[in-house]
Parts: C-alpha cells; sequence; structure tokens
C-alpha cells in the first residue's frame, strides 16, 4: 500500500512506514529489501519501524515465541549487515536467519538507508534500540517519568556501542483524545473501545491505579494480548473495571489547551517526535466523533509550534 501511494505519488513529501512491524513473521532480508525499495520509491522517505511483534500475529502461525527479544535483535542485525554490504556476498551465522552467500544489491537512496524505529519497553529492547536504531516508539510507557527513565537506558547503550546517544530521535506512540468540551472528552475516555485498549497496559501499571488487571497481576501487556480468543462477554466485564485515571494517564486528554501542557511534560522528559493516535473519534455518537475532528486540528497545530519552541 505504502508502494503505491509513494509511486503515484500522493502524499507530496510525507514521510511514509509503519509503525511497527514485527520481527519474526517472516525473513529480515525480505523486511530490508521491501524498506530499501520503498526508501527508492519515496526518494529518502522510508522510515521502517520495527519491534518483536505480538503473540497473536506469530504463535498461532507456527512462529516460535520464547524467546522474541533474540530473534528481534537477530533480526536487526540481519537487517543492517544486508543493508551495509555494499552487494558482497554476506554469510553470517545466527539461531534465526542464517546467511549463507547471501546477496543484497539494492543502492541507498543518495547514500542513506530508512531510518529504523523500534518499539521498545523492557530492558533489553531499550539496549537493542541504543545498539541499533534511528528512532524510538515506545507504545504503553504512560507518564513522562518512566519515559524519562526508560531513554536514560537508549542513550546509555548508545554509548557504550559508540555511537552518538543524541543522534537516535525519542518518540512515542499516543493517543490524543479532544472534544469540543470535557464531558465529551470523558464520553470518549470510558468508550468501550478505548477501554478495551487497556488490556495492553502492563499489570504493574494497572497496580498503580488500584486495580488488578484481569489477566493477571504480572500480566507483560499488549504483546501477549490475544483478542480472538476472548469472550465478548468477558471483554465487557473488564472494560469495567478499568479505572478511569489509568485511561487518562495512557491517553494525552482534554482541550486542545490541555493536551499541549501534557505533551510539554513529556517534551520537558525528553519526548521530541509524538506520533498521534486519534482517540476522540471514539465517541459512541457518530456526530461527536465527527465534531471531534476540529479540536483534534486544533490540538496538532499547537503541537507544532510547540515543538518549533
Amino acid at each position: 500500500m505504502l508502494g503505491h501511494l509513494a509511486a503515484r505519488n500522493r502524499l507530496g513529501r510525507m514521510r511514509l512506514g509503519i509503525c511497527v512491524t514485527d520481527a519474526g513473521r517472516r525473513n529480515p532480508a525480505v523486511t530490508a529489501q521491501a524498506a530499501a525499495t520503498l526508501h527508492l520509491l519515496t526518494k529518502g522517505r522510508a522510515m521502517l519501524g520495527i519491534g518483536v511483534g505480538e503473540r497473536e500475529g506469530n504463535e498461532p502461525y507456527g512462529v516460535d515465541w520464547t524467546k522474541p527479544v533474540s530473534r528481534f535483535e537477530e533480526a536487526i542485525a540481519t537487517i543492517r549487515t544486508l543493508w551495509d554490504s555494499g552487494g558482497d556476498l554476506v554469510s553470517r551465522d545466527s539461531p534465526y536467519f542464517p546467511l549463507r552467500d547471501a546477496i543484497f544489491d539494492l543502492p541507498p537512496y543518495r547514500g542513506k538507508w530508512p531510518e529504523i524505529w523500534v518499539a521498545a519497553h523492557g530492558p533489553r529492547m531499550l539496549r537493542a534500540t541504543g545498539r541499533y536504531a534511528d528512532g524510538w516508539a515506545p507504545v504503553v510507557l504512560t507518564n513522562p517519568t518512566d519515559y524519562a527513565k526508560a531513554l536514560d537506558c537508549v542513550r546509555a547503550a548508545a554509548s557504550d556501542a559508540d555511537r552518538d546517544p543524541m543522534s537516535i530521535t525519542p518518540g512515542a506512540v499516543r493517543t490524543v483524545v479532544t472534544a469540543r468540551s470535557r464531558d465529551d472528552v470523558d464520553e470518549a475516555l470510558n468508550s468501550v473501545v478505548l477501554k478495551s485498549a487497556m488490556l495492553g497496559v502492563p499489570g504493574e501499571t494497572w497496580a498503580r491505579h488500584g486495580a488488578e488487571h484481569p489477566l493477571g497481576a504480572d500480566f507483560s501487556g499488549v504483546q501477549d494480548v490475544m483478542p480472538h480468543t476472548m469472550k465478548l462477554h468477558e471483554v465487557l466485564s473488564w472494560t469495567a473495571k478499568v479505572p478511569l485515571s489509568l485511561t487518562k494517564e495512557a491517553t494525552f486528554h482534554g482541550t486542545p489547551d490541555d493536551v499541549v501542557e501534557q505533551v510539554a511534560a513529556w517534551r520537558d522528559n525528553g519526548l521530541r517526535y509524538l506520533l498521534v493516535v486519534n482517540g476522540g473519534a471514539l465517541q459512541p455518537s457518530l456526530r461527536k466523533s465527527a465534531q471531534s475532528v476540529l479540536p483534534l486540528l486544533t490540538a496538532l497545530r499547537k503541537l507544532k509550534k510547540l515543538s518549533a519552541g
């Protein structure tokens, strides 16, 4: 789809990428080729977002899920090795993705490969981000203090790998819930769809809000959610237990000015690149959902000014 958009030049100079694909479901050589091809089609505007993936997209299809981080590390190393090969034959030992006289002769665009953005949260993934990534795009970190601590881990790993720690762009994927009034915002925050997304938040975060995760106090989070195995009545009963304080911590919410103030707190803790998910549209009313577009655009304009400042 991205290749089609790029080839038809429908998006001008907009950057195109994915957030994120997983490292184990297809061979990383295929991922490397797809990303490099998109980079050429977009004239250097491709971004490769990648992570360990999720259990639901791997385990049911026979992909080993016992060591997802190890597979991820090997996948990234394989992609970098192929990109840096200069078209020479490549052999590389790996327990997951061995290369035997492999060739990768697609050229970079003006000497540059696509930026690699990693969705990382745990210690090993944060260290891998520091070693290999151009950008960091966590999904489930819910407060700026935890974000700053994780960013310190990324930068420390980069320094240990003799990379410039400041060359890695600190990003985050966050849902923005804004509307014409705070009552409309609260209505969206209390929607079943948005509250069901809180099942992807780790159990330790639920505990901080005085609640136990329905899948267990030690539940790891979004990577282990198996939604297709859940019954509707179970999910509805679980969403009823989601504390409003948790939903608020996991989103930027309120009026456009409220959203800017909340993002500023993250900026002060290192955030430089926000990937926005529109949560304001998750209204029970189609009319209110449509009406949330204008406040979102207002928030985005204000956030652009915040970034420039």
